[in-house]
């Protein structure tokens, strides 16, 4: 096995760690910065407080972002950037705001629209804005991967693009931030975990780096999911889900998603499910799927987690997802028999050729009915 790992994000770990963002930025020589925040950080006064932790060395705020940022998004904060001479961009909140500042800091240096780059017609520009992610979800890794996933509403496509220039300067994980998150996102986001950390583990690129995080990562969902769920205020719990999701980063980074997401954009772009739980969706049914891929080291994965075998894996799995009140049938997804063959259809993303099982529309159409 042939194989190269790289992590240029420098990670600051811990609660309470928004404190010292002067010192983070003084030590890299920022300033003149753009917060690029979710809509409902402007509303908590979060937004504000990271503004005066900065002690004016954040200048302007950027919230104009949808659930699944748009490259219309995207094009009106590069609008901001260039307008006011920013020098550098923070990125607080989920997936969304992450995925808009990371696309918005390269593109801000050409000339071109978003579009042009996420439909892979033009190629984005060696240099670009420094960037500083703040998660406040456990959720999707997104600090620490050079990916970032965009919607474009005018060829009615989601899909991810990536590219070292997204990789952030610094990730600050401060899981006191994630202490707000409903129990409905806190599960979402969970799955979205393990969705990252299994799939870093089967993806026909993988290596044992990025396996021996999916372990770590998946124990600590297991383990601590649904204690986050049951009592959003448990900061233990948090910081191990907050651990679990830099972890998963770490471990799909490299080797990138598989069948899961490729399902998950379809899901989503047709029937409004929310990223976490679009991935949810299909997740015990992949864990089946490529439970006896390459010699079955997926069961051996599993008995590392303490399962017997992984069809138990995707057992306990798929009680969690009962549990937590994620959408089990095509029913709860609204999806109806004669849009089946279609959603398989929309599922073939490039994603699905790193599944260690080669997967094609009619056995998708299989793993789709199988949810009635």
């Amino acid at each position: 096995m042939n194989w190269v790992y790289t992590q240029p994000v420098k990670i600051i770990f811990g609660s309470n760690k928004l404190i010292s963002l002067y010192k983070i930025f003084k030590e890299t020589n920022l300033k003149n910065g753009l917060l690029v925040s979710d809509p409902y950080f402007i509303q908590n006064g979060l937004t504000d407080k990271i503004v005066e932790y900065s002690k004016g060395l954040i200048t302007e705020i950027f919230s104009e972002i949808t659930p699944n940022p748009t490259v219309d998004n995207v094009d009106d904060c590069v609008a901001v950037i260039k307008e006011k001479n920013i020098e550098f961009i923070v990125a607080l909140g989920g997936g969304s705001s992450l995925d808009c500042a990371k696309a918005a800091a390269s593109i801000c240096m050409t000339p071109y629209p978003a579009t042009a780059f996420h439909s892979g017609k033009r190629k984005l520009p060696d240099n670009h804005l420094p960037i500083v992610a703040i998660p406040t979800t456990s959720g999707t890794g997104s600090e620490v991967t050079c990916v970032s996933v965009l919607s474009d509403p005018h060829r009615g496509v989601k899909m991810p693009f990536t590219s070292d220039n997204f990789y952030p300067s610094c990730a600050i994980i401060d899981p006191v931030l994630t202490l707000s998150m409903p129990a409905n996102i806190t599960a979402s986001t969970g799955f979205d975990v393990l969705s990252h950390a299994l799939e870093g583990f089967w993806s026909k690129n993988h290596q044992p780096i990025c396996d021996a995080l999916a372990l770590h990562s998946s124990k600590l969902v297991f383990d601590y999911l649904l204690k986050a769920y049951e009592d959003g205020s448990d900061l233990s719990a948090r910081e191990k889900m907050c651990e679990a999701s830099v972890t998963a980063g770490l471990a799909f980074s490299h080797p990138k998603t598989a069948g899961i997401h490729a399902c998950s954009y379809p899901l989503t772009n047709l029937y409004g499910i929310s990223h976490g739980e679009a991935c949810a969706f299909t997740l015990d049914s992949f864990v089946r799927i490529n439970a006896e891929a390459e010699n079955g080291r997926l069961h051996t994965f599993s008995r590392q987690l303490g399962f017997c075998d992984a069809y138990e894996m995707a057992d306990k799995i798929l009680e969690m997802k009962k549990y937590t009140g994620m959408k089990i049938t095509l029913q709860d997804a609204g999806i109806v028999k004669q849009d089946i063959e279609n959603l398989a259809l929309m599922s073939m993303h490039p994603d699905i050729m790193n599944n260690p099982v080669d997967l094609n529309i009619e056995k998708l159409i299989k793993m789709y009915s199988s949810l009635e």
